[in-house]
């Protein structure tokens, strides 16, 4: 089955998504209790703490590695699998170092959970990077709330805290809905004319 991760990604284990319900209930109970992001993730924390970590694990796994329409990969649904994605990647590393922020040599930049991690350390630049991939999270929170996944919340709870769609960010909404992540174009010229070489002459001069 596809998956929008490169190869060699890891994937959560069982201890990971143990610690997620009570941090994230810790985030919520933060909250201002009139903050709306905070329904959502108290939502998401009771369903998470009633139920197993590995039947957790397996549904994350299920849910964003084997699903492309679910990818936790920001950069995806901006430059989909084209070069173009590097130089994304490439740009959040930047971001990070510049904060002083350094990654593990087995995370990517571009993963939501990586984005949130560094949005926490350092608000108003994360919240720049989040609403860039204002268009991409919404997709990915759509898809997540039409599939009826828990993690859903999560994202109403993140959406809450972002600018409403407006404007740009609303037609590429549509536009990936509709037409899915960009794909590769270099060197492919889908309007030249098919060119033929002649039939050789049979007896003819060589």
């Amino acid at each position: 089955m596809p998956s929008c991760s490169p190869p060699g990604t890891p994937r959560p284990s069982t201890p990971c998504c143990a610690v997620w319900p009570p941090c994230a209930r810790t985030c919520a109970n933060r909250r201002h209790p009139s903050r709306p992001g905070r329904p959502p993730l108290l939502r998401f924390t009771a369903h998470a703490e009633q139920t197993a970590p590995a039947d957790l694990a397996a549904a994350y796994v299920a849910t964003f590695d084997l699903r492309k329409r679910c990818c936790p990969y920001l950069t995806y649904y901006a430059y989909g699998d084209t070069r173009k994605r590097g130089i994304g990647l490439l740009r959040l590393k930047q971001t990070y170092a510049a904060a002083g922020w350094r990654l593990a040599d087995d995370e990517l930049p571009d993963h939501l959970a990586v984005v949130l991690e560094f949005a926490a350390a350092d608000p108003a630049t994360g919240a720049r990077l989040l609403t860039e991939h204002r268009a991409g999270l919404e997709l990915l929170r759509l898809a997540l709330t039409d599939d009826g996944s828990p993690w859903a919340y999560v994202l109403d709870s993140l959406s809450a805290t972002l600018p409403a769609l407006a404007g740009d960010d609303r037609e590429a909404v549509m536009r990936l809905a509709a037409q899915g992540p960009p794909e590769e174009q270099v060197g492919l010229d889908p309007y030249a004319s098919p060119v033929f070489l002649p039939d050789p002459v049979v007896g003819g001069p060589r």
